[in-house]
C-alpha cells in the first residue's frame, strides 16, 4: 500500500501548480497556431513543445537554477559549462548552443543559402530602405526602457522590430536570457501575423496614387557581382562593427556557398539538412525557457507591447524614408516596397506586393520589395551588433 501511495505521489498531477498548468494551455495554443493556423509551424512547432516538455512536473529536463548560477558572478558555477553538462537534463544540454550562440549563426548559414540578393545589389537604394526600417527597433529600444526594463532588457526587446527570429534570439541570449522564452514568442508570434500588422499601416502613410507607381524592371545581376557582394559586406560590416561579424559572417558564407557555383553539396545541404536539424533544437530550446516564473510576469505583458510598437514603428519608417527619397529622385519609388525593410524574408515583400496589386492589378512590385527585405536581414544583424557593442 505505502508503494503504491508513494508512486501517486510521485506523479506529475501530484505536483502540478496552478502556473505550470497555465504554461501547459499556453503550449496547447502554441501548437494550435502553427498546426491549423499554419503561424511560422517550423520554428512555433518546436518552440510550443519544448514549452511544454519545460512545464511538465517532475520530468527534469530544464533546470532554471543551473542557468541562474551560470550566469551569477558570485557562483562557482559562472561561465562553466561543467554543471550543465553533469547535473542537467536533456533540454539543458542542448541549450548550450542557444547560449554559445551556436544555433542562430548556423541558421543563418541556412538563410544565407536560401538568399538571392539580386534584387539588393541591382537598386542599392535598398539598403537605405533596410535600414530605415531598423527604427522600430530603436523605439521599441528606447519605450522598454522608459517603462521599467533595463537597458540589456530593453535591447532584447528591440530586436523584435527586426523581423528576424534567429537575429533576436542570438542577442537576447547575450544581453537578457531570462526573457528568452516571451521574446522568442512574441518575435514568431508578429512574423506570422505581418500579413495583418503591415497593411493598415502602409495604407494609412500612402496615398492611392503613390500606390499605383510602377517601378522599372530591375537591371541584370552578374554572377560576378553576386560572388563578390557576400565577401565585400562580410568584411566592411566586421571592420566597422565586430560585434555583427558572427551574425554577416554566417549568413554571407551561406551566401557564398549558393552563388560560387563550386560547393552546391554544402549550399543544399545548409538549405535543407543543416537548416532542419538547427531548427529542431533551436526550437525545443528556447521553448524550454518558457518556464511559469519566467514567462507569467508582467514583464511579457511590456514585451509583447514593445514588439507590436517595433514593427509598427519599422514599418512606418520604411515606407516614410521612401516617399522622402521620391521628394529627391525623378525615378519614383513605390513606397509600398519600403515596408518589406522589416526583414521577416519573404512574407513582407509578398505583403507589399499584394498591397500594389490591390492598388493596381497590373503593378509587380515583389522583386523591387525583396532588396529592402533582404536588406532587413542584414539590417537587423547589424542593429544587434551595435546593440551588443552598446550594452554586452
Amino acid at each position: 500500500m505505502n508503494d503504491i501511495l508513494e508512486f501517486f505521489q510521485t506523479m506529475g498531477f501530484m505536483n502540478l501548480s496552478w502556473q505550470q498548468a497555465v504554461m501547459l494551455l499556453v503550449s496547447f495554443f502554441l501548437l494550435y497556431l502553427a498546426i491549423k493556423k499554419q503561424y511560422e509551424p517550423l520554428l512555433l512547432l518546436p518552440i510550443a513543445f519544448g514549452m511544454l516538455l519545460t512545464n511538465l512536473p517532475g520530468a527534469g529536463m530544464f533546470h532554471n537554477e543551473l542557468w541562474t548560477a551560470f550566469l551569477d558572478p558570485n557562483s562557482p558555477a559562472y561561465h562553466s559549462y561543467g554543471a550543465i553538462l553533469k547535473e542537467g537534463g536533456l533540454l539543458d544540454v542542448l541549450y548550450i548552443g542557444v547560449k554559445a550562440g551556436v544555433y542562430p549563426c548556423l541558421i543563418f548559414i541556412g538563410v544565407g543559402a536560401m538568399t538571392d540578393f539580386g534584387p539588393l545589389i541591382a537598386n542599392p537604394k535598398s539598403f537605405l530602405l533596410g535600414a530605415a526600417a531598423q527604427l522600430g527597433i530603436f523605439i521599441a529600444f528606447l519605450g522598454a526602457n522608459a517603462i521599467g526594463f533595463t537597458p540589456a532588457e530593453a535591447g532584447s526587446i528591440g530586436i523584435i522590430g527586426g523581423a528576424d527570429g534567429p537575429t533576436s534570439i542570438f542577442l537576447t541570449s547575450k544581453l537578457a536570457p531570462h526573457l528568452l522564452g516571451p521574446i522568442a514568442i512574441a518575435a514568431y508570434s508578429y512574423m506570422a501575423l505581418v500579413p495583418v500588422i503591415q497593411p493598415p499601416i502602409m495604407r494609412l502613410l500612402t496615398t492611392e496614387k503613390e500606390r499605383k507607381i510602377k517601378m522599372k524592371q530591375l537591371r541584370a545581376v552578374s554572377k560576378t557581382e553576386k560572388i563578390v557582394f557576400p565577401v565585400v559586406i562580410t568584411a566592411i560590416v566586421a571592420l566597422v562593427l565586430p560585434d555583427a561579424a558572427p551574425l554577416i559572417g554566417c549568413l554571407m558564407l551561406g551566401n557564398l556557398m549558393k552563388e560560387c557555383g563550386v560547393v552546391d553539396r554544402l549550399s543544399k545541404t545548409a538549405q535543407n539538412e543543416l537548416m532542419n536539424i538547427v531548427v529542431i533544437f533551436l526550437g525545443l530550446t528556447v521553448g524550454a525557457t518558457a518556464t511559469a516564473d519566467t514567462f507569467l510576469t508582467t514583464k511579457t505583458l511590456g514585451i509583447l507591447l514593445m514588439g507590436i510598437l517595433a514593427f509598427c514603428f519599422g514599418t512606418a519608417g520604411g515606407v516614410l524614408l521612401a516617399k522622402l527619397m521620391n521628394v529627391f529622385s525623378k525615378e519614383k519609388i513605390n513606397p509600398l516596397i519600403g515596408s518589406a525593410g522589416v526583414s521577416a524574408v519573404p512574407m513582407a515583400a509578398r505583403v507589399s506586393q499584394m498591397e500594389g496589386v490591390k492598388a493596381d492589378p497590373s503593378n509587380f512590385l515583389l522583386m523591387h520589395a525583396m532588396g529592402p527585405n533582404v536588406a532587413g536581414v542584414i539590417g537587423s544583424a547589424v542593429a544587434a551588433g551595435i546593440l551588443l557593442t552598446m550594452l554586452g
